[in-house]
């Protein structure tokens, strides 16, 4: 666990003048130096402490930044300290909005925060109430 006043790593956004920049709000890679602390999550789904899990895109997506805000408070870190995302959403006949609901949520999760993130389209997940989930890696 870091203690207060504990130095932070060194986040450097990569952007190669060869490249068009993001698609969106993300960076094309993220040089982390120095870092002390790495936290890895598995895909954290959309389920609540009861084990109930909400119906709609939107809902599940705040849910599980939720959870993963959770997991790295368990470690000491922040959603601030993030410098990867993986998102798998399931195919469906509205994924362009399903995309724009999750990646909205993403965006806001994360504010100014950019880090290297991939978004992936799966034909389902291992629960068929799952429409999202998201795997992570923080550093300090």
């Amino acid at each position: 666990m870091s203690s207060p006043g504990e130095a932070r790593a060194t986040r450097i956004e990569l952007a190669p003048s060869t490249m068009a920049p993001p698609a969106a709000k993300y960076a094309h890679g993220v040089h982390v130096v120095d870092a002390r602390q790495l936290v890895f999550t598995s895909g954290v789904v959309p389920v609540r402490r009861d084990g109930s899990v909400p119906e709609q895109v939107d809902e599940q997506a705040r849910l599980v930044w939720q959870n993963i805000s959770a997991i790295l408070d368990e470690a000491s870190l922040s959603l601030s300290d993030i410098v990867s995302v993986t998102t798998y959403v399931v195919n469906s006949d509205d994924l362009s909005e399903r995309l724009r609901l999750v990646m909205a949520e993403r965006d806001s999760a994360l504010g100014e925060t950019r880090a290297a993130s991939t978004l992936v389209t799966v034909p389902a997940l291992a629960q068929p109430a799952w429409k999202m989930e998201i795997a992570v890696v923080a550093a300090r």
